[in-house]
């Protein structure tokens, strides 16, 4: 372990705060419009640390087999996290959009699990990194736009449009992502099987 795990360690552990803030907020006596701040706060502590274990990691030469499987693991467990919330409550995603993030991810984890027990790594793809930035930020455009709905300035539907738009383009993205992983990989994938 070193200090970059312990900033990847710190996402996976804020991730189940989401729901529960979320979903629960009226148990712990907190207002709807305090809602947003609290979301915004944790997905920045979240995001901020996903920069700093990289930036640790490459700085003191500690980048280890171990980081390269949490961090990604991390990344996927904090959006499909947030996202899965967004399911319920005002935001309303649809479940089956949703999916999209968590089907993308079993299936390249899987892959490459069955591929390492081969004696074939493969390896992270530029656009995997990237889907991690769009659901980020689409997760971001959400949580900005609880402000203005909880404040009254935008209706519930134009809420609800922009939020199913900005995770319908995180979910093409992801499929775009995983389509680009198996082409890349496709030589060493064969081999494995």
């Amino acid at each position: 372990m070193n200090l970059a795990h312990y900033f990847t360690l710190l996402r996976i552990f804020i991730s189940p705060l989401f729901p529960v803030l979320y979903l629960q907020y009226d148990s712990f006596g907190i207002p709807l419009i305090a809602v947003p701040y609290l979301m915004l706060g944790l997905l920045l502590i979240s995001e901020f640390s996903d920069i700093f274990d990289g930036i640790l990691a490459r700085r003191r030469n500690e980048v280890t087999d171990l980081g390269k499987v949490l961090d990604p693991m991390a990344d996927s467990i904090t959006h499909i996290s947030l996202f899965l919330t967004f399911t319920q409550g005002v935001v309303g995603l649809p479940l089956l959009l949703v999916l999209v993030f968590l089907y993308r991810d079993i299936f390249i984890s899987t892959l490459r699990t069955l591929c390492a027990l081969r004696g074939v790594a493969l390896a992270a793809r530029f656009s995997g990194k990237m889907k991690a930035i769009i659901q980020a930020g689409a997760a971001f455009l959400i949580i900005l736009l609880m402000f203005p709905y909880t404040e009254g300035w935008i209706s519930h539907a134009l809420f609800q449009q922009i939020s199913l738009f900005a995770a319908l383009t995180a979910a093409v993205y992801t499929v775009i992502s995983m389509g680009d992983y198996v082409w890349a990989n496709r030589t060493y994938i064969k081999r494995a099987f």
